[in-house]
């Protein structure tokens, strides 16, 4: 009989998915590749969660090196770790053994009592989930509503509270998107597709056919929310299951939500209607007003009256990492924008600044190209700081473009300091690496911490 969940990966999001698990009262064989791996202190870890019985952990098992298709007689389907390929190849086991294989995400929402906003894209998912959570929390203060996913905090530490009456805001990754099943949005959003994560995805096609699974048990009762200036989206929208809300920084758009002459507008039949200016918004930047339209039209979708809307929007702050203002030093302004992980994110953080810039950039190389990124340089770049795996890759692409006021650093306090140097009365130190952080750090809030911590030195 097939009554145990294999968890792989014994890293944090297995650890959750773990304790998920067993507090629901099945067993869980946890399998880790690395041999070497301590089982009681995996198991100290998920007794150090608490909130179930001691006894829970007695359905608890290890596998520990080479997974093998006997053992996977009783797996009744198998939760992967998002930072797991589905190409790796101890999964072909899983696949002759015919175990499903499931994300965090999808083993939430098989718990999942109320109704699911789920949001995603290359660009601009924490910032939409984060806008979105907070209308709905201002909306659904009884009923309650709850932000999890990709943002870092576990669907499945969210999902246990939810009710018939309440709403979950999903952050969710391509990553995340690859194993789902039956995970059904009633209102789902993809912002924008640009290159990323072509290291694990390979080919845009599988990166592009995995931000369009959040749609694929929608129906015509649903909505899905696409940005008309993205030409990939506009295409799938063709075909989308859902009834498709465009929004758009660049076009007057008929029906939809849109940007003009310093507003932002909805329409319906070519009748525009003034929702807010710009300038009453904490947020700053294209990206950022293209943020607020996609959160107005996923809140609109679930019936949220609009003063209230416009009233939560009025007060939201930009979130940590994502051209976060930290302080200004002796005239110079100092943004953290470490989210800015791959170049079209980062292009937004140049497009942002209205200052002469000291840009820190560079980091783990996941297959990115960086030409429309360094072509933004001349007059708005004085001076390039370069660190990490991609340094020398971006220097190359700089000149090819005839850019080089750029240098090396080999540490990130170095560039920092160096960045510092740099800037004069005026001008903006941005640090918006267009790359990865891992190599020099554990995630990228690590990496905006540590701008942050160096920036508010009394030195600095």
């Amino acid at each position: 009989m097939k009554d145990s969940v294999l968890v792989l990966g014994a890293g944090r999001s297995g650890i959750e998915a773990a304790h998920f698990i067993l507090g629901m009262g099945q067993a869980v064989i946890l399998y880790d590749g690395d041999e070497t791996k301590d089982p009681a202190a995996v198991r100290k870890q998920l007794e150090n969660e608490g909130g179930i019985e001691s006894t829970a952990f007695d359905r608890l098992s290890f596998i520990l090196g080479e997974l093998k298709r006997e053992a996977l007689e009783t797996m009744s389907y198998a939760v992967i770790s998002p930072g797991i390929p589905l190409d790796a190849p101890f999964l072909s086991v899983l696949t002759e053994a015919d175990v499903p294989v499931i994300s965090e995400i999808e083993l939430g929402y098989r718990y999942e009592k109320g109704e699911v906003i789920g949001i995603t894209g290359t660009n601009g998912k924490t910032t939409t989930t984060s806008l979105v959570g907070a209308i709905m929390q201002a909306r659904l203060t009884e009923e309650g509503a709850f932000i999890a996913g990709n943002i870092g905090i576990p669907y499945t530490r969210e999902v246990v509270k939810s009710t018939e009456k309440s709403v979950s805001v999903l952050e969710l990754s391509s990553f995340q998107l690859e194993t789902i099943r039956d995970f059904h949005p009633h209102v789902s959003a993809i912002l924008n597709i640009t290159p990323d994560h072509l290291n694990r995805h390979h080919t845009m096609e599988n990166y592009e056919a995995a931000k369009e699974r959040i749609t694929m048990n929608q129906t015509a009762d649903d909505f899905c929310v696409l940005n008309y200036d993205d030409p990939r989206l506009r295409t799938f929208a063709e075909n989308c299951p859902a009834r498709v809300i465009f929004f758009s920084s660049r076009e007057a758009l008929a029906d939809g939500y849109f940007l003009a002459d310093g507003s932002l507008y909805y329409s319906l039949d070519g009748e525009p209607e003034h929702l807010i200016d710009t300038k009453e918004l904490n947020l700053v930047g294209r990206c950022n007003y293209e943020n607020v339209l996609a959160a107005i039209a996923c809140c609109e979708a679930m019936c949220v009256p609009r003063d209230l809307i416009l009233e939560t929007v009025r007060t939201f702050k930009a979130v940590p990492h994502r051209i976060e203002f930290v302080a200004e030093k002796n005239g110079v302004r100092y943004y953290n924008d470490s989210k800015g992980t791959n170049p079209d994110a980062a292009i937004q953080g140049i497009l942002a600044m209205e200052r002469p810039t000291v840009l820190i950039g560079g980091g783990y190389d996941k297959g990115s190209e960086y030409d429309d990124w360094v072509r933004l340089f001349p007059g708005r770049v004085k001076k390039l700081i370069l660190i990490g795996a991609t340094k020398e890759k971006i220097a190359e692409c700089c000149e090819k473009y005839g850019f080089r006021d750029y240098v090396f650093k080999e540490t990130f306090k170095d560039a920092f300091y160096a960045a510092k140097s740099y800037a004069e009365s005026g001008d903006a130190v941005l640090l918006s690496p267009a790359c990865a952080s891992w190599g020099m750090f554990n995630n990228y809030e690590e990496r905006g911490d540590l701008f942050k911590e160096l920036t508010l030195r009394e030195e600095a």
